[in-house]
């Protein structure tokens, strides 16, 4: 019913940026809260960003001042821009919606993730 497609991943040096972009599509009435979270080899999966339908933002500590979540609300699309990357930021990045479903759906409450994006910092 509800799909996230991101992009944006790859291989960037230390010090370098890059910006991942998801998009949500299907039977959606509201995305209350969009985010990103992140998996490296034998982590778990941590909270990075999430931004809600009226604009609260939460950053994980070790990202804060580095990266920025933003949303475009009519398109149900939201970015995260990386900035001044670390080593330490390698890791699968996915996005995550929280979404309520359209009338004709039951306006259900969904949580969706995306497919998952690979983001390697190395020189």
């Amino acid at each position: 019913q509800v799909q996230l497609v991101e992009s944006g991943g790859g291989l960037v040096q230390p010090g370098g940026s890059l910006r991942l972009s998801c998009a949500a599509s299907g039977s959606i009435y509201n995305a209350y809260v969009m985010g990103w979270y992140r998996q490296a080899p034998g982590e778990q999966r941590d909270l990075v960003a999430n931004i809600t339908y009226g604009g609260t933002i939460t950053y994980a500590d070790s990202v804060k001042g580095r990266f920025a979540i933003s949303r475009d609300n009519a398109e149900n699309t939201w970015y995260l821009q990386m900035n001044s990357l670390k080593p330490e930021d390698t890791a699968v990045y996915y996005c995550n919606a929280r979404v309520i479903t359209s009338k004709s759906t039951g306006y259900r409450n969904l949580e969706v993730w995306g497919q998952g994006t690979l983001v390697t910092v190395s020189s």
